[in-house]
């Protein structure tokens, strides 16, 4: 999935040797969390907004020089790997870097995950399933061969989360054996998070509670 075509150039970056009050006046006219600090148009880093409180804005940038943060992605880098960069950097505008170090624009956050939910994962009908399993004993090939071999169509997955050993993974199918898929994946002991199919197993067990509470107040 190509998103270059995102590449914002109407922000502008700022010299190192100008002053912080130019920063001041970016930040209160934007909602933007960084913005990129060249030399001689080559890329130092970014300014944190949130630094701005401690510094005192009648001096010049370069007196914070070594305050930037120094997070960038460059015009080849992949799109999960962008927004990876927006993640982990708390950021919602990632400057895009070429090789020469030069900036050649930005990244919105908006823009991106614009272009995240229309993947085919999020517009194609289907089920979503969120299993989870040790980490040590999960294997995403296993997953999905346990889609197929329910006759179900594997749209899509990903790792939402891992904690404690245990990892959870967000998937999406299509078919009509839902039911299958579910008890196949218990039966390779993988435990169900969540399900916006419909689940027989859940249903029969319900059933059964039902009836032997009726049977025991007899």
């Amino acid at each position: 999935m190509q998103i270059q075509t995102h590449i914002i150039t109407t922000i502008p970056v700022f010299e190192v040797d100008e002053p912080l009050g130019n920063l001041v006046k970016f930040f209160m006219e934007n909602t933007y969390s960084h913005i990129a600090i060249v030399d001689g148009k080559k890329f130092l880093g970014v300014f944190n907004e949130n630094d701005l409180e401690h510094f005192d804005v009648d001096k010049k940038i370069e007196d914070f020089k070594y305050n930037l943060e120094s997070f960038f992605v460059r015009e080849e880098t992949s799109w999960f790997d962008v927004l990876e960069t927006f993640a982990r950097n708390e950021a919602n505008l990632v400057p895009v870097i070429s090789e020469g170090n030069d900036v050649l624009g930005y990244y919105d956050i908006t823009d991106i995950v614009s272009v995240f939910i229309d993947m085919p994962f999020f517009t194609e009908p289907g089920g979503i399933l969120v299993v989870a399993k040790e980490q040590r004993d999960y294997s995403f090939s296993e997953v999905v061969q346990i889609v197929e071999s329910n006759n179900s169509k594997f749209i899509g997955g990903f790792i939402s989360q891992i904690r404690d050993g245990v990892v959870q993974i967000t998937i999406k199918i299509s078919g009509t054996s839902m039911n299958e898929v579910l008890h196949t994946f218990r039966r390779y002991n993988y435990t169900i998070l969540f399900g916006n199919v419909e689940d027989q197993f859940i249903d029969d067990l319900k059933q059964r509670s039902d009836y032997l509470d009726k049977y025991l107040n007899v």
